[in-house]
């Protein structure tokens, strides 16, 4: 039993030094909880709405202000007309429209039963069926409050006419393919480079190549031009799986797809770099780079919405390359906007690109 002792506490001393498995013991099961608990959640929150009030009665302005108030919509704006509505989906500035016409109050008071539009994006299709289904019960709720006030046996109903822009039939592969294509690109360019580079690393041949005439900088791009070729090759494989496998339409701007895929592809090279300077085997640079799935998944906007989770952690996806590269290829593809509704997007990923490229680079020599 003394042995025995011994060998066990033998063995909490080399976990106790060695603070990477400290942290994978202690902090992220910790986490993880919070993670799950807190930050990430499949409840839509903070519906961004819009109005379009072509009726002007106190009825629609009654129900418009008890949308105001629900904890769960935020009304943005109130527009004239559809046209003006669907531009404000397409610009992201909304998530639902509601839409009365004209003569919604007369129908509701003569027939006690009145139509209304619903016009929500369909390129995130679960939050789209979640903010329907939000909007469905408050105008099921108004119209039932309408009724029990006015004491009449005939229960008054509002029909809500759902139309879903960009994906009229609520496929999930829309909402996943752009969400896949910024996690593969991503795992891709960063994994295979930091393994590359660390490889050379572990094996004394890059001092080997870094004495050679050729300048340093250009030992490094040769390095990650072919991962860059192959990474666009996968770009294009995806791309055609994508319209004429899964059926996904491709509404937008194929060259402005292309330039923001190539930034975002310098990106992914660039953190693929990063990684090769912090650590020194190849293990570790392969469990370095799946690590970024997480991130990737939870803050990009692909599966959980950004929307929901605490302001904090809003802020927190702003780092995240994949959050800004997924929202610009869902509106090229799905919802076909223009370029400059994809400007900020591309902004933001150059930024990246050139930071990241700076750092890296700089660590690297700095490395070696």
């Amino acid at each position: 039993m003394n042995k025995l002792r011994c060998f066990i506490l033998k063995e909490f001393r080399h976990i106790f030094r060695d603070v990477r498995t400290m942290l994978i013991l202690l902090v992220l099961p910790v986490v993880m909880v919070l993670l799950f608990g807190y930050v990430i959640t499949t409840e839509v929150k903070d519906i961004r709405l819009a109005v379009v009030d072509m009726s002007h009665d106190d009825f629609t302005r009654q129900l418009c202000d008890r949308f105001a108030t629900n904890s769960y919509f935020h009304l943005v704006a109130n527009v004239d007309n559809v046209g003006q509505g669907q531009r404000l989906l397409e610009k992201n500035k909304a998530d639902l429209i509601i839409v009365f016409d004209e003569n919604f109050a007369q129908e509701l008071g003569h027939s006690r039963e009145a139509s209304i539009q619903l016009l929500v994006d369909g390129s995130e299709p679960n939050q789209g069926a979640a903010r329907v289904a939000y909007a469905q019960q408050v105008l099921a709720g108004i119209a039932q409050e309408y009724s029990a006030t006015l004491g009449v046996e005939t229960k008054f109903q509002i029909v809500p006419v759902t139309h879903a822009l960009f994906n009229p039939q609520l496929k999930s592969e829309f909402n996943f393919v752009p969400g896949n294509m910024g996690m593969i690109l991503l795992l891709i360019c960063a994994m295979m480079t930091s393994v590359s580079i660390v490889r050379e690393k572990e094996m004394g041949t890059m001092e080997v190549l870094l004495a050679s005439p050729m300048p340093p900088i250009v030992i490094i791009i040769a390095k990650l031009v072919p991962y860059f070729i192959i990474s666009c090759i996968n770009l294009i494989t995806i791309l055609i799986l994508s319209k004429y496998l899964l059926g996904l339409p491709f509404a937008g701007s194929l060259p402005a797809f292309l330039g923001i895929s190539m930034i975002y592809l310098v990106v992914s090279l660039a953190l693929g770099l990063l990684i090769s300077t912090l650590v020194r085997t190849q293990l570790a640079a392969m469990i370095l780079s799946l690590l970024l799935i997480i991130p990737t998944i939870y803050f990009s906007g692909m599966t959980f919405p950004i929307e929901s989770m605490p302001t904090l952690y809003q802020h927190v996806s702003t780092f995240i390359p994949a959050r800004w590269y997924v929202s610009a290829v869902r509106k090229l593809m799905i919802q076909g906007v223009e370029v400059q509704h994809v400007m900020y997007e591309t902004g933001i990923l150059t930024l990246m690109a050139v930071t990241l490229v700076g750092v890296s680079l700089a660590s690297f020599k700095k490395r070696l």
